[in-house]
């Protein structure tokens, strides 16, 4: 949609849109999104207040879910299995890669079923719809903020103090935010034309957890089969926040890099798909 000249009929004050074709080529239209930055803070503000609302526990029940999962993997994979940690206490090591872990998987929960929870917005009034996805997104920093909080209390606990790479936490964080909506822009629009993707997301994040060196270093995959392996552009994101949390390893990992590639990709193949669809989604959801 673009603005065109104001009809005669109509009053010059009043907002209007006319729908042009887009002969063959996708506009993303990235730049709309700043003018409706307002309706971006109250989705991520109402999805954070409902998602509390009426919960004996509140916001606890984003520390408790991460601390229950690194007891778990500690008994079963650092006790039992006696998977290597790199020198690290394995509660701190699988800790670390739960921070970014979480925040992709609620974004990624959340961005794809987004559209369809949002059905009624969507019917009612004319805004970019990319804004839904990202609210969703954005939203999961509520998350990431609180997961933060709880490892460095950890690191207290184990009398460890955070390495100098933690200056490159926020790039990092913004890597693991382009991954989840990388993947929530496919998601989502697909969603809308074919409601079997909202059972598919569950499963989906399961798999997705044991593709990622979360209780396990990224080292015990077999030569053979790193390269494939490190496509999973979450491999990427996991061992950089390691490597910005904990110092392991020393360097940052090479497979950083090939997450950027990948999330680079995917990013804007999901732009284009979600732009060229997005006309369909109100008749569709």
């Amino acid at each position: 949609m673009v603005d065109g000249p104001a009809p005669a009929t109509r009053r010059a004050d009043v907002p209007y849109f006319v729908v042009e074709p887009s002969a063959g080529r996708v506009r993303l239209g990235l730049g709309e999104l700043w003018r409706y930055r307002e309706m971006l803070y109250f989705l991520v503000w109402r999805d954070v207040k409902a998602r509390f609302k009426q919960t004996a526990l509140g916001v606890i029940w984003v520390v408790l879910q991460p601390i229950f999962t690194m007891v778990l993997f500690t008994v079963f994979f650092g006790r039992l299995a006696g998977i290597p940690s790199e020198g690290v206490p394995y509660p701190i090591y699988t800790f670390a890669a739960l921070i970014p872990w979480q925040l992709f998987a609620h974004a990624v929960s959340q961005s794809g079923n987004s559209l369809v929870t949002n059905q009624g917005l969507l019917t009612k009034v004319y805004f970019p719809r990319l804004v839904v996805p990202i609210a969703a997104v954005l939203e999961g920093f509520v998350d990431f903020g609180l997961s933060l909080l709880v490892f460095f209390v950890m690191l207290a606990m184990y009398g460890m103090t955070p390495r100098p790479t933690f200056l490159a936490l926020p790039l990092l964080a913004i890597l693991a935010a382009a991954t989840a909506l990388a993947v929530g822009l496919w998601l989502s629009a697909l969603n809308v034309r074919y409601r079997d993707v909202r059972l598919t997301i569950p499963f989906l994040i399961q798999v997705w957890l044991l593709a990622t060196p979360i209780a396990y270093p990224a080292s015990l995959v077999p030569e053979r089969w790193r390269f494939v392996y490190g496509l999973n552009p979450m491999v990427g994101v996991v061992e950089g926040f390691r490597w910005a949390l904990l110092g392991k390893p020393e360097t940052l990992h090479p497979s950083v890099f090939v997450s950027i590639a990948v999330v680079t990709l995917l990013l804007g193949s999901g732009l284009v798909y979600f732009r060229r669809m997005e006309p369909t989604f109100a008749d569709e959801v």
